[in-house]
């Protein structure tokens, strides 16, 4: 259970924070509650958040006080108070509880590849769709100036227009060679990431491993949530903040999936203004979504391919108008916001959490496919003082 914490709230001491809540350190407590239940586990005269033995036997204190011993779902949801999150400790738990020592760490090291591949593309492309826009700029000058040299009448003018054309396109060539070389990095990372995902592939899964690697996410709706990653880092508003459209806030390189069957009517890798890397598509019931602000398009989306819900079409990102990195997505035309169609709403919970409500409680769905319970101490048969409490 405090694996299963740790792993929730810093990935193992990765991101300590301070959160946009306020919180710090291995475990993720806000100040206040560090002055309440923070401890000196390590001995060396410090109640530190930031050290992982002070922190994680912190974690335990306050699960204790809050009747952990007990009712251990009751007790995380103080430590959080939002059922998506018991509902993915749990589980994550129950994971690490069954799988032992060797399955906690290969895990982590399967989720940590794989993260780490998809930033690298998605670094990779910006510095590549960069590149390619410098020496677009550059290619388009130089024709400009040989342009120029052709009209010229004096030879003296021809001269020094000549030399202002080859100096531009030295530095278009040195661009060129550039690009040629980005081309090259973001080839050698989208194989890393497509081994990371194959390695992913071969493991067996579980909704919380899914969580972990950021899978699609499904249901009996036939559509699947365009983003991955589960509610613990994915968020949405009910309303955006002009027109019609849903911001699904991620980190950058999250991945991004394809809602339903549909067939792609548009694709474009290299940003517009305000939509950035983006896709329109049409999905198998009619309706027309379109995807902004991409860090990096699938290749294999092109105008009329077919795509399978839940195939990967991109990743998060923030190009063209964006303040960070987002899903845009929207209806086209834009004639209601998608946060009210009834599949977007039912993966409230399991897919992505609300900014600005309350998640729903999902009632018994996530924890109760979890067992969790306690055993009390071993007792004589005969006295029947034997005492197993379940909290579910």
């Amino acid at each position: 259970m405090l694996a299963s914490i740790n792993k929730v709230e810093s990935n193992f001491g990765r991101n300590m924070g301070p959160s946009s809540a306020g919180a710090v350190g291995w475990m993720q407590f806000m100040p206040s509650t560090w002055d309440r239940w923070g401890l000196d586990a390590s001995g060396d005269g410090v109640a530190d958040p930031w050290n992982p033995q002070d922190a994680i036997y912190a974690a335990s204190r306050y699960l204790a006080a809050s009747g952990g011993a007990q009712d251990i779902s009751r007790a995380v949801l103080s430590y959080n108070h939002a059922q998506w999150y018991v509902d993915e400790v749990l589980q994550l738990a129950h994971t690490f509880g069954s799988g032992g020592l060797d399955t906690t760490f290969k895990l982590d090291r399967l989720q940590v590849s794989l993260d780490g591949a998809r930033k690298q593309v998605a670094q990779a492309n910006r510095e590549l769709v960069a590149a390619l826009q410098a020496q677009r700029v550059l290619s388009k000058q130089e024709r400009f100036r040989r342009a120029r040299v052709d009209g010229a009448r004096l030879l003296s003018e021809r001269l020094e227009l000549e030399k202002t054309a080859t100096q531009v396109g030295v530095r278009e060539h040195a661009a060129e060679v550039k690009v040629s070389r980005l081309r090259a990095a973001l080839q050698r990372a989208t194989d890393t990431l497509a081994r990371a995902s194959t390695q992913v592939q071969s493991t067996e899964t579980t909704p919380a491993t899914g969580s972990l690697f950021a899978s699609a996410v499904s249901n009996d709706s036939g559509y699947v949530f365009p983003v991955g990653g589960g509610p613990s880092v994915v968020s949405v508003s009910h309303h955006h903040h002009d027109y019609p459209a849903a911001d699904i806030a991620a980190p950058e390189g999250s991945p991004l999936y394809a809602l339903a069957d549909s067939v792609v009517l548009r694709a474009w890798a290299q940003p517009d203004p305000a939509c950035g890397i983006g896709l329109s598509l049409r999905a198998s019931d009619g309706q027309e979504w379109t995807y902004c602000h991409l860090s990096y398009l699938d290749p294999a989306v092109v105008q009329g391919a077919v795509l399978n819900a839940g195939q990967p079409v991109g990743l998060v990102g923030h190009t063209g108008d964006a303040t960070g990195p987002h899903l845009h997505l929207q209806i086209d035309p834009a004639t209601h916001y998608p946060q009210v169609e009834p599949w977007f709403e039912r993966f409230a919970g399991t897919a992505f959490r609300w900014q600005d409500a309350p998640t729903p409680q999902l009632g018994a769905t996530a924890s109760a496919s979890v067992p969790v319970f306690a055993k009390g101490p071993t007792a004589n048969a005969a006295s029947g003082s034997g005492v197993i409490r379940f909290t579910r």
